[in-house]
């Protein structure tokens, strides 16, 4: 008998149908002999609505009162979830953030799980009931509801996983696994039969949206054996593992590629290069809570240094009136900034033990007339800049490049 989470998004419990779906998939699963708890998001569309209601009532809401009110729509899931269960006659039991309990900090809408009480579950298992389980929420010291942001509830299956012990975490989604690439970008994608999770967390952060990045984090963390599979689907999905499941299987030198669309460049040209120059650009960026990605400094023999760097889109304008000011007090010669570029990444494990992946990655760009702005590398990511209106060739030449769309050897 294993014990298995199983964790459905809210497209997967978008209404009446699917909820029963997600209940005979359940059953199916206990039918096999498991124990079974299921963590399910709000039905699809629900948490915006909620976040509406609140933001018509107040421009700026109250932090708890905010948490209370989107939390209700895991609420009505887990109820409408478990009837649907007992209804084709597998006993079931939901529970609330707080009810389980799990702990969190008071950071509302933003909360980290401090802890889990895994006890009332347990004991609903031993009695052969499914436990449903309210994602995204949790309580806080005060007795207060929060939330866990959005995505949150991807964390709360994981966490759960490795509170219970549970022998694997499967998160299901509306896709049927972790491809090479969008599909919908190329279409020669393959889908990965396993990922470690050090290539996950780099796909996740780069701008693959299958899984959210801290449910990664945590998974590996905790060592929670992680499954992503298709609600609509039948098939096995793919593995994210640690490094040592994967040993005597030569690694793929990449695994994916992901791309980031939501990418602006600011450059601050001409500033006088003396030690700390970084730190007066910088400082006020992140003093504005402006992260800031990729950074480049190209050193003039003017005794000048050209400084640029890479923000979120959404922080593109507000990062240009800084570093304006900051080019006045400096004496630096302009201010240049792009938000018409995208970022590109290849991933893989692989890189550790192969020469020649970045002069192989320029090359399949190049033959594309693809010109590189920026460029940033890690033992298992190589990431690059580029004009965004290029972002799709890019992509399906490094596919090509490195043949992802083929199968690899049986190990």
């Amino acid at each position: 008998m294993a014990l298995i989470v199983q964790k459905y998004g809210g497209t997967s419990v978008g209404d009446i149908a699917r909820i029963r779906n997600v209940a005979q998939k359940v059953a199916a699963a206990r039918a096999r002999g498991d124990q079974v708890v299921v963590v399910v998001s709000a039905m699809s569309g629900e948490t915006n609505r909620l976040i509406g209601l609140a933001q018509e009532i107040s421009d700026q809401p109250d932090p708890r009162e905010y948490d209370q009110i989107v939390a209700t729509g895991e609420q009505v899931t887990i109820g409408l979830l478990a009837l649907a269960l007992q209804a084709i006659g597998v006993p079931a039991r939901s529970f609330l953030g707080h009810q389980v309990p799990i702990r969190t900090d008071s950071a509302h809408s933003k909360a980290r799980i401090a802890g889990i009480d895994g006890d009332a579950i347990r004991a609903g298992l031993d009695r052969g009931e499914v436990a449903v389980v309210a994602g995204f929420q949790g309580v806080d010291p005060r007795g207060d509801i929060t939330t866990l942001g959005r995505g949150g509830s991807d964390t709360t299956g994981v966490a759960l996983a490795a509170a219970l012990g549970a022998d694997e975490c499967q998160i299901y989604t509306d896709v049927d696994g972790v491809y090479t690439t969008d599909p919908r970008v190329e279409p020669r994608a393959r889908r990965l039969e396993q990922i470690t999770f050090e290539e996950m967390l780099e796909l996740a952060s780069l701008g693959s949206k299958v899984l959210q990045i801290r449910a990664v984090e945590f998974a590996g963390k905790y060592r929670v054996p992680l499954r992503v599979l298709s609600t609509f689907d039948e098939g096995p999905g793919t593995l994210i593992t640690l490094d040592q499941e994967a040993e005597g299987v030569e690694s793929p030198l990449i695994s994916g590629i992901a791309f980031n669309r939501d990418e602006a460049q600011v450059t601050l040209l001409g500033v006088p290069d003396r030690p700390g120059i970084a730190a007066r650009v910088l400082g006020p960026v992140g003093a504005a809570n402006i992260e800031v990605d990729m950074i480049v400094q190209n050193v003039g023999a003017d005794a000048t240094t050209d400084f640029t760097f890479t923000v979120h889109k959404n922080d593109y304008a507000r990062a240009l009136e800084i570093v304006g000011q900051i080019c006045r007090d400096l004496g630096a010669r302009d201010v240049k900034g792009d938000d018409n570029i995208a970022k590109v990444s290849i991933v893989g494990v692989g890189m550790r033990s192969h020469a020649g992946i970045a002069s192989q990655t320029f090359e399949a760009l190049a033959a594309e007339n693809i010109n590189i702005r920026m460029i940033s590398t890690s033992e298992i990511k190589i990431s690059v800049v580029i004009e965004e209106k290029y972002v799709e060739l890019a992509v399906r030449s490094l596919h090509r490049a490195f043949k992802l769309d083929e199968q690899p050897p049986a190990g």
